[in-house]
Parts: structure tokens; sequence; C-alpha cells
């Protein structure tokens, strides 16, 4: 493991060109590995429960 102080353009132009560096194929790999890894990633969302549900309101005066 390599620790490295550089701001975040020096970050992001070095992960652009070792990510050019690859061939089409590998790319496209590390693509699908990421979108992976983001689908496993934790996040917190609002479950609607009346979602798939038919929801009748009736208002009486």
């Amino acid at each position: 493991m390599e620790i490295r102080f550089q701001t975040k353009e020096e970050s992001n132009k070095q992960q652009q060109e070792e990510f050019l560096k690859l061939s089409k194929v590998e790319r496209f790999y590390s693509f699908l590995r990421l979108s992976e890894r983001i689908s496993k990633f934790p996040v917190k969302y609002k479950v609607d429960k009346n979602k798939d549900n038919f929801v009748i309101i009736i208002k009486s005066r």
C-alpha cells in the first residue's frame, strides 16, 4: 500500500490516466466491478409502505 499526498485534481488525473491505459475489454470489466461494489454500498433509503398498494381515502364532512 502506498500513501500519496496530492490534490483532488492530481488524484483524478492519475486515476483517469491509469484507466485509459487499460484495454477496452479491461475498462468494461472494471466498470462492471465498480457497479457491483456500488450496489453493495450501504445506503439509507425510505421505504414507501404504500408503493404497491391501492389506497382509497374517503373524506367525510
